[in-house]
Order: C-alpha cells, then structure tokens, then sequence
C-alpha cells in the first residue's frame, strides 16, 4: 500500500511485518511454520507483495503481505533446515531460490512447484542472495565448505571455480553493484568480509578486517555518493566499508548490547539492527560520527 515494511523471521516460528518508521508491527503474526524461521526474502506475485520464507522444520512457504494469509500449501522437498531464501526473476517468472544442507532448489513462485531439479551443490547452502551476471539471473551462495559459489539460474550450471578465500562457514551474504560490475560482498565466522567481482571471479582488494568475532550480517547502502557494506558481528559492532577503497568508513563504529544477527539499511540510511529475541530502528545518518545507540 506504498509503503516500505519490514518482514523478520524468528525462532519462534512466527513471521511478522513491521512499519521500520514507527517501529510498529503491521497486521498480525503469520504462522504457520514449526521450526525457527531462518530466512526470508520478499517478490511480487501476480501484482501482490508476497514474502517468502524458510524454515528449520524444511518448509518454504509463501505469503501474501497484503492479507497476510499463505499461498498454498507449504513447499517441501528440502530435507534438512532452509537456511538461505532470495528471489528472481528466471524467463519472465518469479522464482524463489532456496538453500539448505542438501543444496539449492528453485521454485516458480506462480505455480509454487518446483522448477526443474535440485541443484547439486557442494557443502550445504548457508548463504543466498540473487543478483544479475551479464544479463542472466544467477545466484551467489556462501557454504560450510568456506567457498562462495555462482550458479546461472536459467542453465542450472555452477559459474567458474568456486571463489576461495575465507578460512572459516561463509554465513552471510549479499550482492551490489560497483563502477556497474556486479559484486558479492560475504561475511564469514573467521571474523572478516570479503568483495568479490562476480564477472571475473577474484577477490577485490584485502579482507575487511576489525571484527572480533563472526560476521553475521551484512548490508549494502549508497552513502555521501559512494557504495558502502554494513557488517553486523557477534562482537555485538556495526561496522560500515567503502566498498571502493576497501577502508572502513572513518569513525563509524556503532556499538549494541548483543550480537547482531540482523541488518537492513532502511530508507533515509536509517539502520534495522535485529538481536536475539528483538530489533531496534536506529534512525541517526550512518554517516555520523561514533557513538551507541
């Protein structure tokens, strides 16, 4: 209804939608799922805003935002826990890309069956975001086998060698755009991040390196004109990089109360910061000097 919501998943096995500029949920929560619902990623169906979601009982499930109701039955397949959820479009049609420890499925959204058969991945699928590679969908996924890896979702087929370089689970990532080349910036347990030039396969410049523990989100924003990740860690800091010249963005070091598992620059380079059990709108420019909220 022209406005920008919200949409977290929790271990307690409820999906909601919230106003990020009232900090007010929207509707009731949806449920449905029986497991913690580990990954969420939103598409528009048929004209309708839906959210997709995964979840440790291994159901993907698809919900109309508007109505807050599901479409269908849930999408089961997987036989482990759906860790990772994003969407494209494949041929003219929306699909949802899930990932799990048994590999990656895609699912045509419309009809909410799968399309095709699951794709054969190595290590499991802990990581997901989708992106655009010379004109073809493909996505970019991060693994318990340290690696990132591509897959061109129209022909099925992993994309070049593996990209190697963190030493430790590849827990999070997303994907952006720098100088018009398409990038994947990724957040490992071995406490970096790293940016990769999706076309030629090759790390851009060093480790972003400050953390003190795992990074465990990660967000892309357009700040001051320049391109910029936010790393969320479990040494409870928010930390924000220029992805051009790889250095963190002076003075900006937000520190929270608990790790964080969550980030979404919001509108107005607000930050949506997600913990345990809560979330918090902080509202301040990131571009301003130090401090806690």
């Amino acid at each position: 209804d022209g406005r920008c919501v919200a949409v977290t998943g929790s271990a307690d096995e409820t999906v909601r939608i919230w106003d990020p500029t009232t900090g007010q949920p929207v509707g009731e929560p949806l449920v449905g799922h029986t497991g913690w619902v580990c990954a969420v990623a939103t598409a528009v169906v048929n004209g309708q805003p839906v959210a997709v979601t995964g979840s440790w009982d291994k159901k993907v499930r698809v919900w109309n935002l508007i109505n807050g109701r599901p479409l269908g039955r849930p999408l089961a397949g997987h036989t482990g826990p759906v860790l990772g959820v994003a969407t494209a479009m494949v041929d003219g049609r929306p699909v949802a890309v899930t990932g799990s420890f048994d590999g990656m499925r895609i699912w045509d959204l419309t009809t909410r069956k799968p399309s095709g058969e699951p794709l054969a991945h190595v290590g499991s699928v802990d990581a997901l975001a989708t992106t655009s590679l010379d004109g073809r969908p493909v996505a970019v996924t991060g693994s318990d086998d340290h690696t990132v890896q591509v897959w061109d979702l129209t022909t099925r087929q992993q994309v070049g060698e593996p990209l190697t370089g963190h030493t430790d689970m590849v827990r999070v990532l997303t994907t952006t755009v720098i100088d018009g080349r398409p990038v994947a910036v990724t957040g490992s347990n071995d406490n970096t991040a790293r940016v990769w030039d999706l076309t030629t396969g090759q790390q851009i410049g060093e480790p972003l390196t400050g953390h003190t523990g795992g990074v465990r989100s990660v967000a892309t924003a357009v700040l001051d004109g320049r391109t910029v990740a936010v790393t969320g860690s479990r040494d409870r800091t928010v930390r924000v990089w220029d992805l051009t010249t790889g250095e963190q963005v002076t003075s900006r070091l937000l520190s929270f109360p608990e790790p964080v598992d969550a980030l979404l620059v919001a509108p107005g380079s607000g930050l949506l910061v997600g913990f345990d059990r809560e979330f918090a709108f902080f509202s301040a420019p990131l571009t301003a000097p130090e401090q806690t909220p």
